[in-house]
């Protein structure tokens, strides 16, 4: 298949916004577009962020922070502009191929720009061009109100969002609705959606479509395998991780100021409305680290307790980097947070709360892009980074061993790493940096400026992620990984 002959974003764009296309929308919460947002016609006030942690005083505050994650990974870039990393070698003049390459991806897909929607959950459950969160939303009865059903995608997008680590090349989901077959990212969002129909995440049997803590407690590894549709000839990486993650949502969920009595995931909603740095004006006003803060305090307690951790407070998903500055007294210097986990869910939960709940968020600027695979190996493929020499030695070795492994590939070898491997950490560091000079370049190839200029968030989905995902099957078609593979345990992401 050739990198610009898809044009399914412009199906679906006109599809999903346009009612006729499915006879069933004719609730009043029948959901537009998913990017349009009822709370941007409204007069916003200034209002001004939080500083961040100071990391001398508070290093865990401050790593946790998502004020860190672009402060700390700009060290690595400064770093990569004067090729003086140590595992790759960057060649800034393709920068320009890696522009025009995503630029050449958002054209083909949109006439429009300001129809592009931010990156999020949503668009995977439409996989196909099939509306299925407002298929889903028509199902229930106009007496559930604008809230709940808020509250019910959030329940939805969280468990879809933790279950949306690499699935592996081999696995693939079977919809039970249209009998389609879908992989990766999209598959696992199906599935999910599925699941989620069942009741499986609920502990009320009059109410499904939620998720709880007495129903995440009873998940067991049998029952999200016969979920998911892992069998021996249809395996997937991670799936014991996936499901303690889940399992380990459920205890998160026990903290009532955040999720209630009820111990639900959704009631977080009502959390971030009532918090004293919500503003009422003509809509609510979330500042985005409130929003950030909920989540990172929420859901401390998933992360496995084997990540890094400064004075006994673990960090989640943050790791030493040996090209970061190195200070005996100031252990905290070496450590490059990413996040990337809380970041997609901050993307995924805004939007049902900005649709239905009419809220209005600010400083969403503070969000970066991405530092997974997709986007991480959009950079690799253009040439922008190269592996040096010894590392890809390394890693294919890795690779070849784990292609001993039942169920693991062992075609279209690529270099492999653990996710604490120092190479993956800068990787990742070198993504988030490169994603910000992408979104400059890329603006200025569009010709747009001012409010009409592309978000991060945009970028993201009609662009870098997108063609990071379509540049990989080209330059592996069997497997359509990544040039560089990391060994997922199903709560890295």
């Amino acid at each position: 298949m050739g990198l610009f002959s898809r044009k399914s974003t412009k199906h679906q764009q006109q599809s999903n916004g346009n009612p006729s296309t499915n006879g069933d929308l004719n609730t009043p919460f029948a959901m537009k577009r998913a990017n349009s947002n009822p709370a941007q016609n409204a007069t916003i006030p200034a209002i001004p962020m939080p500083k961040a942690p100071d990391p001398n005083v508070d290093p865990a505050g401050y790593l946790r922070s998502i004020y860190a994650v672009r402060e700390r990974s700009r060290l690595v870039l400064d770093k990569a502009k004067l090729n003086q990393l140590r595992h790759f070698t960057v060649d800034m003049s393709k920068f320009s191929d890696t522009a025009n390459y995503v630029v050449a991806i958002i054209k083909r897909d949109f006439d429009d720009y300001s129809t592009i929607p931010p990156h999020g959950r949503w668009q995977h459950f439409d996989v196909g061009g099939r509306p299925r969160v407002d298929q889903l939303m028509a199902t229930w009865p106009s007496s559930v109100d604008a809230q709940e059903r808020t509250r019910r995608l959030m329940d939805l997008f969280l468990v879809s969002v933790l279950l949306d680590a690499g699935a592996g090349a081999k696995w693939q989901y079977k919809s039970k609705e249209s009998g389609k077959m879908f992989k990766r990212s999209e598959g696992l969002a199906v599935a999910s959606l599925e699941m989620f129909k069942t009741g499986l995440f609920s502990s009320n049997p009059d109410q499904p479509f939620q998720v709880d803590h007495g129903g995440l407690k009873k998940l067991t590894t049998e029952k999200m395998a016969k979920g998911l549709q892992v069998s021996p000839e249809n395996p997937i990486d991670g799936l014991e991780g996936r499901t303690n993650l889940l399992i380990r949502l459920a205890d998160a969920l026990l903290n009532q100021e955040i999720f209630g009595p009820e111990s639900r995931a959704g009631n977080m909603l009502d959390y971030l409305l009532a918090h004293p740095t919500t503003h009422v004006s003509a809509v609510p006003i979330i500042p985005l680290p409130t929003l950030w803060s909920t989540l990172m305090d929420g859901l401390s307690t998933i992360w496995p307790n084997t990540r890094t951790q400064i004075d006994g407070t673990p960090l989640g998903d943050a790791w030493p980097c040996a090209s970061m500055p190195s200070h005996p007294t100031h252990p905290w210097e070496n450590i490059v947070p990413f996040h990337k986990l809380t970041q997609w869910l901050t993307y995924s939960l805004m939007v049902p709360m900005q649709k239905l709940a009419n809220v209005h968020f600010v400083g969403v600027e503070l969000m970066t892009g991405l530092p997974e695979y997709r986007n991480g190996g959009l950079f690799v493929d253009t040439g922008l980074l190269t592996l040096k020499p010894e590392d890809a030695k390394r890693g294919l070795a890795q690779y070849q061993m784990n292609a001993t492994r039942q169920g693991q590939p062992n075609y279209e070898v690529v270099p492999l790493f653990t996710a604490d491997d120092d190479v993956i950490v800068e990787w990742r560091a070198l993504t988030v940096g490169f994603l910000d000079m992408l979104l400059d370049e890329v603006n200025t190839l569009l010709g747009l400026s001012g409010d009409k200029k592309l978000s991060l968030a945009q970028m993201l989905e009609a662009g870098s992620w997108k063609g990071g995902r379509e540049i990989a099957e080209v330059s592996r078609p069997n497997t359509k990984e990544p040039p560089i593979m990391i060994l997922s345990d199903g709560t890295v992401f």
